[in-house]
């Protein structure tokens, strides 16, 4: 008989991050409300909460990896946005981020969500912040709790 692991959608203990960037703070701004309520509606109390906020996305990996290796929290939710401009800038943000985010989550061992916008234009953004397609902010804040539950089920390495 098959054994499946997952992790649960509501927390009651132990401590979150978010790290939000500044750069696009009208996108930035509505993600960081989806991740709170998120978190909030899912038994993760404002006291339970750490909300870092950085320049831009691009600082994000450096400060999620700090949090996540501190051991004082159960995961970090990231969230940014990167839109794109006239030169291929948006490229080399995007990739760095990625792979930084996925390398401090895998060095730390601790869940780092990437909740980080990657769009074309504003519009795009808008529709991901609340819009058309949702808020990607909750999403993160979801994956965060999801994952912190789930490697509390997962054998000892």
């Amino acid at each position: 008989m098959s054994r499946y692991l997952e992790g649960g959608l509501l927390s009651s203990e132990g401590q979150f991050a978010i790290v939000v960037a500044r750069w696009n703070e009208l996108i930035t701004g509505r993600l960081l409300g989806g991740a709170v309520d998120t978190f909030r509606r899912h038994g993760v109390s404002a006291e339970r909460l750490t909300i870092a906020h950085v320049p831009g996305s691009f600082e994000i990996p450096l400060v999620a990896e700090k949090l996540a290796a501190s051991g004082q929290f159960l995961a970090v939710c990231c969230l940014g946005a990167v839109i794109q401009g006239e030169t291929q800038h948006h490229d080399y943000i995007n990739h760095a981020v990625a792979q930084g985010l996925m390398s401090a989550s895998q060095r730390t061992g601790v869940p780092i969500s990437f909740g980080i916008l990657t769009c074309e234009n504003l519009d795009q953004a808008l529709n991901r912040a609340g819009g058309k397609a949702g808020n990607k902010g909750e999403e993160a804040a979801l994956a965060a709790i999801e994952m912190a539950s789930l490697l509390t089920k997962l054998p000892p390495a």
